[in-house]
């Protein structure tokens, strides 16, 4: 039933009805055919169906080994474990852009299966703007990148896959990344419905907003998830590296997280219509260009592991429709969308306002860092490269008034606000930032890093100090029961989601205090780290599934008394003539002691090993903080306005308005 002939019939079946999901919606709109709109549910789940039953083909053919698959035959071989026979799947270039395709497929169907209250004008053009895109992909994938393609005669067995990418951290991180990067093309679909219409207002805030929670959540997850696989698997001790690929993950982050609280805005107060459309816009087209940026060549990273330069030029064409066309048709219409309602500086409207002026700043600094060089080495040919000092010298005098102003934000009342009196009620929170600056200042000695910590621990206070306000701190446990059951979700979600925010910060700033070394030990010697004294116990070999190790002992002290014993190792993929590097952690959530094996010099007793070892003060705070701001827009998520959405009321789909909808 699944083979890859089976799976390749069903891939352009997909596209044809993605086509067809694209043009037949749109028509109805302009001809006034009900008919026509109706259908644009149905070619969605049945599109979805189709690249359903692809994807599980390509997966068993690689189950089951068939090697006249040329994606199975350079990817996979009969020693690869069954579990990254299915990951590595999505490990390679043609099986990532059908997971690409699938999950927008998944997207789609959403809409339909969970967008009945919307109008069916809006529902069948975001319906039918997804099709588009999909179509775009599809063809993508088909005619450059396609997965099915077959090699003869079918070798006996095959390369193997990159052995950096045989971690359970593929298994999850690729697929909840690509989650939250294509989850922007729901936002995207319905703001190009609403320049279509030209109509933005509460009600499409409202529809808006879950859909961009729910994209951001899963981009934060698939980060930290990328962060931490970095970090434990590449062996380098570090957990940003501010690499091409990692900036191109965070860049539609940024834009996201405005385009999450400017479309509070638009729901709330009915403003900022028209930049909440353009972020919603940005966000999917960042997505859209990292891909392009990855796939192309232009950026070589430890990530980028398929280059085509021929395949960047289709995807080049599919931006220029898409974000160019996008734009075009923003440029043309915004002016006709009024502005909305007026408010004052200071106001709650002024805070996210700010909030979205700083994020955008960011991005925009991010941007400019990431492709200057690859644009300067198109110009003028030089070389060029652009790291770590330059970010941390652009970012952080941006995030620390961002960090200031989301403590304040959220308990400023709507439209026009007084300041004195919301700083009154952040005295704890203020007293317990100075408290986190003192202490620091006279611990460390180092400004930059304790006013980062402080601005963590003002965000975290600040935030308690709203909940424990909307909850009636003092008035007794009747009160506080009443209120906890009456606290809408939202509530709880945006302010578990800012202290995420300050949990990570704090990681990042204790991970800026961090000690390492690299050493070159021999069996039975030592070496001093601050109050740690480390020593190499012994090296021995073992055997994986299909890889030879080299492992060694350490036993980490403190005042002569053992508190932790580490067994990093090296792996020899002799398939793939490729060594890494699997290191070992030992954590307690306040620190990680973490280790890194390197190469050998020498033979028997006098053999000598090189060893990186750090001592990593928070450093688990840092995706902790990304799980528990994705916990925390789930939480938003899980609202019961947000899963009611807008009222039918608000707009009907009667025959008059699909005849008003499709004249504008």
């Amino acid at each position: 039933m699944f083979g890859a002939e089976e799976g390749h019939y069903a891939l352009a079946l997909a596209c044809v009805l993605a086509l067809a999901q694209f043009v037949l919606p749109l028509w109805g709109a302009a001809r006034h055919r009900r008919f026509l709109l109706d259908l644009a549910p149905r070619l969605a789940c049945a599109q979805l169906v189709a690249l359903v039953f692809s994807f599980l083909s390509l997966i068993v053919c690689a189950i089951e080994d068939d090697f006249s698959v040329q994606n199975v035959a350079a990817n996979s071989a009969l020693s690869k474990p069954l579990l990254y026979k299915i990951t590595g799947v999505w490990g390679n270039h043609e099986g990532s852009v059908l997971l690409w395709a699938l999950i927008l497929a998944l997207c789609g169907g959403a809409v339909a299966l969970f967008g009945r209250r919307l109008p069916l004008l809006l529902k069948a053009r975001v319906l039918a703007i997804l099709g588009g895109v999909s179509t775009g992909f599809q063809l993508f994938c088909l005619l450059t990148s396609n997965p099915f393609d077959r090699v003869w005669p079918a070798p006996e067995d095959g390369q193997g896959m990159n052995p950096l990418l045989q971690d359970p951290g593929l298994a999850f991180h690729p697929p909840v990344l690509y989650t939250g990067y294509v989850g922007f093309a729901v936002p995207f679909a319905f703001a190009v419905a609403a320049l279509i219409e030209g109509r933005v207002d509460a009600a499409w805030g409202r529809w808006v907003r879950p859909w961009a929670v729910a994209a951001w959540c899963f981009l934060t997850c698939g980060i930290a998830m990328g962060s931490w696989w970095s970090y434990y698997v590449l062996g380098w001790g570090g957990y940003w590296f501010w690499d091409p690929v990692e900036n191109a993950s965070l860049i539609p982050w940024l834009t996201g997280t405005a385009l999450v609280h400017s479309a509070i805005v638009v729901e709330k107060r009915d403003s900022l219509r028209i930049w909440t459309v353009l972020l919603a816009i940005a966000s999917f087209s960042f997505s859209l260009s990292g891909t392009f940026l990855v796939r192309s060549g232009i950026l070589n990273s430890v990530h980028a592991f398929a280059n085509d330069p021929a395949r960047g030029v289709f995807i080049l064409a599919l931006l220029a429709l898409v974000i160019g066309g996008s734009l075009l048709l923003f440029a043309w219409r915004a002016p006709s969308l009024t502005s909305g309602g007026v408010f004052a500086p200071v106001s709650r409207e002024g805070g996210l306002v700010l909030n979205n002026i700083l994020l955008c700043a960011l991005c925009a600094v991010v941007v400019t860092g990431t492709m200057y060089p690859p644009f300067m080495q198109i110009l003028t040919g030089r070389t060029l490269s652009v790291g770590k000092p330059f970010f941390d010298a652009t970012t952080i005098p941006l995030a620390l008034p961002l960090l200031i102003a989301m403590g304040i934000g959220p308990l400023l009342p709507w439209k026009r606000a007084r300041l004195a009196p919301v700083l009154r009620r952040l005295k704890p929170a203020l007293f317990a930032a100075l408290l986190t600056l003192g202490a620091g200042a006279y611990a460390t000695g180092s400004l930059l890093p304790v006013l980062c910590a402080a601005a963590a621990v003002w965000v975290i206070a600040a935030s308690l100090t709203d909940l424990a306000s909307r909850l009636g701190a003092g008035q007794g446990m009747a009160v506080l029961r009443q209120r906890m059951r009456g606290l809408p979700r939202a509530v709880w979600g945006s302010a578990i989601a800012h202290i995420g925010v300050g949990i990570t910060v704090l990681g990042i700033t204790g991970m800026s205090q961090a000690s390492h070394a690299v050493v070159e030990l021999g069996i039975g010697e030592t070496v001093p780290q601050g109050a740690l004294t480390w020593t190499l116990i012994s090296v021995h070999e073992a055997n994986g599934p299909n890889y030879h190790a080299v492992i060694a002992d350490l036993t980490v002290s403190r005042d002569g008394r053992v508190i932790a014993t580490l067994h990093p190792s090296r792996r020899d993929f002799a398939s793939q003539h490729q060594v890494t590097t699997d290191v070992a952690i030992r954590t307690n959530l306040m620190r990680d002691l973490y280790a890194a094996l390197g190469e050998s010099h020498g033979e028997g007793g006098t053999a000598r090993y090189v060893l990186r070892l750090h001592n990593n003060p928070l450093a688990p705070w840092i995706w902790l903080g990304g799980l528990v701001m994705a916990f925390g827009g789930a939480l938003s998520l899980s609202d019961r306005r947000h899963r009611m959405g807008a009222p039918r009321k608000a707009h009907t789909a009667t025959a008059p308005d699909i005849a008003k909808g499709a004249a504008s």
